[in-house]
């Protein structure tokens, strides 16, 4: 495959800001890109591959729950604390599975609003 053709099956969105997100269980979730497909995120320490989650979007992207698993993670470095703490950073990437009408519609519209005020991924 040539290398400037895109290597993913559907285009992902960069979120802004790196928007809170949440995965029950997970710390610090930050929002990286989105698309129909799953997601990646920034969050203190390592996920394991393989493993299912729970991808929650808050409002105003309409409060919507995606069943997903962790197809990889990377940690990226390290986040000190003042008072000594120290955690891993790392960044993964989820797969969405079975997604229900609602969370799909719920999904459209979340990437539409990124759609107006961000690009894709090129």
């Amino acid at each position: 495959m040539p290398e400037d053709q895109e290597r993913r099956a559907v285009p992902r969105t960069r979120v802004a800001d790196r928007h809170t997100a949440r995965v029950p269980g997970v710390r610090q979730v930050r929002l990286l890109d989105l698309s129909v497909a799953g997601a990646q995120i920034e969050h203190l320490d390592p996920l394991s591959p393989g493993v299912a989650c729970v991808l929650d979007l808050p409002p105003p992207w309409g409060a919507v729950n995606l069943p997903a698993q962790v197809v990889w993670c990377t940690v990226i470095g390290r986040n000190r604390r003042v008072r000594g703490e120290s955690h891993l950073v790392a960044r993964s990437g989820l797969q969405f599975t079975t997604l229900t009408p609602e969370q799909q519609a719920a999904l459209a519209d979340t990437l539409h609003y990124f759609a107006t005020v961000l690009q894709p991924i090129a």
